[in-house]
């Protein structure tokens, strides 16, 4: 198998731009679902997987993976004609972690 887009490191800066443009990607709850549907696979889920699980057209699903995506949230694999979703966990980890610094600011 060639080398997998997977393999290479995503290193994602936690920009203000970016921890806002994952909120809003995350504030859509079927999005939070699908979210949570890649991110609950072992490696990878395909997305007719996804909408044998989720009651959604695939232009919905398809509007959702790019939110996701340019999010930074997710990574896809094509192969033939089947596409595969992979969360990105270190994106994830960066804005949970920009998260709990909010949550421990001080008033002022």
């Amino acid at each position: 198998m060639p080398i997998s887009l997977y393999k290479m490191r995503y290193d994602v800066h936690m920009t203000n731009g970016r921890f806002l443009q994952i909120t809003k990607a995350l504030v859509d709850a079927r999005r939070f679902e699908i979210l949570g549907r890649i991110a609950a696979a072992k490696d990878e889920v395909s997305c007719i997987d996804l909408r044998a699980e989720i009651p959604i057209s695939r232009a919905t699903l398809s509007h959702h993976i790019k939110e996701l995506k340019t999010a930074g949230l997710i990574q896809a694999r094509r192969e033939s004609k089947y596409m595969f979703l992979k969360m990105r966990r270190n994106t994830w980890e960066k804005y949970v972690k920009r998260l709990s610094e909010i949550g421990r600011q001080s008033p002022q």
